[in-house]
């Protein structure tokens, strides 16, 4: 995978599913790193997985990929707001692989029910993570 970095610190990643509208994956500001609302589309194919739990692990993959290209990783992540789109049935599932994916990140955390994202997708993260200088 493989990130462009302009001079200005916005990061476009080649190994993430394109952005759905006029933004960078992320954008780097001092020590802080913070990526635009990342989803659970294939990166390539933009598919998505049929069931929510394979959502899950993708958009945790996707999140992954982005942080990795950008110089950070998810231990580094120190913020992550969550968007449901049905907190009801899928909160249970998103929290149990959340504890498995994230263990041993200490990053604070909000989840969010949405009426809808951008594209057919149930859940999209939205994170800020420390970037060693």
């Amino acid at each position: 995978m493989s990130a462009s970095i302009t001079g200005n610190d916005v990061i476009r990643v080649e190994g993430a599913p394109a952005p759905v509208g006029a933004y960078p994956h992320a954008r780097r500001v001092g020590d802080l790193l913070f990526l635009s609302g990342i989803g659970s589309r294939v990166p390539g194919s933009n598919d998505i997985a049929a069931d929510f739990e394979g959502q899950c692990r993708q958009v945790f993959a996707n999140v992954r990929t982005v942080l990795e290209a950008s110089g950070s990783r998810f231990e580094d992540l120190v913020d992550v707001t969550v968007f449901l789109t049905d907190m009801k049935n899928h909160f249970a599932t998103y929290n149990r692989l959340y504890a498995e994916a994230f263990a041993g990140v200490d990053a604070c955390r909000t989840t969010v029910e949405v009426n809808a994202l951008p594209t057919a997708i149930a859940i999209e993260l939205k994170c800020v993570a420390h970037v060693a200088s």
